[in-house]
């Protein structure tokens, strides 16, 4: 059973907006909501969607559009590291993919199990926080089949050698004999829509305010000083896994609306091209 992927998709991505930075408003995050809540402001916006602009989908088309698949897992530390950062990156990320792109895209994320037959009508899947993530032997085995099967996994947000230690370990289950290998910026996937200069490092947003105006602090430990961007292929030359160490794209989506330095600095300026030019490169790989 192959990743559906309609034709559609290449066409509508073919068109993409003039940039981030001709955007002022911003999709409110849950904090940023509840301030604004009680200072009196009354959204017309459900409150389940932190204030996030809802949309409507083309009734016609509505197995064509593009639908942002957070993954569950188990951890052995820490409990449910897989909800971090949900619903607003989730809900932020969809909103500006719909607002800045071409590409057509479900207002409503959803979250799936590796072990969820649903799994195959989503070509691209986010999973964040692995650093102590152990698969199940069905997990293994469903990933492995996805995977093959022409899917795409973003795996984001965590810091450090021992993380990304625990990762490769898990990963090297789902493929022993494969080997990831690092991206330089010279990557097709950093210039396709927007060309970025250097891979984005984003810290959270707690990490950025501690160090606003010092330079080169964007790493949120001493052993994550560079960000890794690292790619698992098939036997095609296809990108399975890009695998993102050393930042957190899902905080600069979450918390785009609870400080505009940050949100000019970080969110604006690399994790949304960031995330916008792997979602085109998955979408068309």
């Amino acid at each position: 059973m192959r990743c559906r992927l309609c034709p559609r998709y290449l066409a509508i991505l073919l068109v993409l907006l003039v940039g981030i930075g001709g955007s002022v408003v911003w999709a409110q995050s849950r904090n940023n909501y509840r301030r604004a809540a009680a200072q009196g402001f009354k959204p017309e916006l459900p409150a389940d969607r932190h204030g996030t602009p809802d949309w409507e989908v083309d009734p016609h088309f509505k197995s064509d559009v593009f639908t942002f698949c957070r993954i569950r897992y188990t951890s052995n530390y820490r409990g449910n590291t897989w909800i971090t950062d949900f619903p607003d990156s989730d809900l932020n990320f969809s909103f500006r993919l719909q607002q800045m792109t071409s590409l057509k895209v479900n207002p409503h994320p959803i979250i799936l199990d590796l072990t969820d037959e649903r799994l195959f009508d989503y070509p691209f899947i986010y999973m964040l926080e692995v650093a102590n993530l152990e698969f199940s032997e069905e997990e293994i085995v469903a990933l492995r089949r996805y995977l093959l099967n022409g899917g795409f996994l973003m795996v984001d947000d965590f810091w450090g050698v021992r993380a990304w230690e625990n990762y490769e370990q898990q990963l090297k289950r789902v493929f022993p004999d494969r080997e990831t290998e690092d991206l330089e910026i010279d990557h097709p996937i950093f210039h396709c829509v927007f060309d970025l200069k250097e891979k984005p490092q984003i810290p959270g947003i707690e990490q950025a305010l501690a160090h606003k105006g010092q330079e080169n602090q964007d790493y949120e430990r001493p052993d994550a000083k560079g960000a890794h961007y690292r790619a698992l292929y098939d036997d095609k030359g296809r990108i399975m896994v890009l695998v993102c160490q050393n930042t957190d794209l899902g905080d600069g989506w979450e918390r785009e609306g609870e400080d505009e330095w940050y949100f000019r600095t970080y969110s604006e300026k690399k994790a949304y091209p960031m995330g916008i030019n792997i979602v085109f490169w998955a979408m068309t790989h």
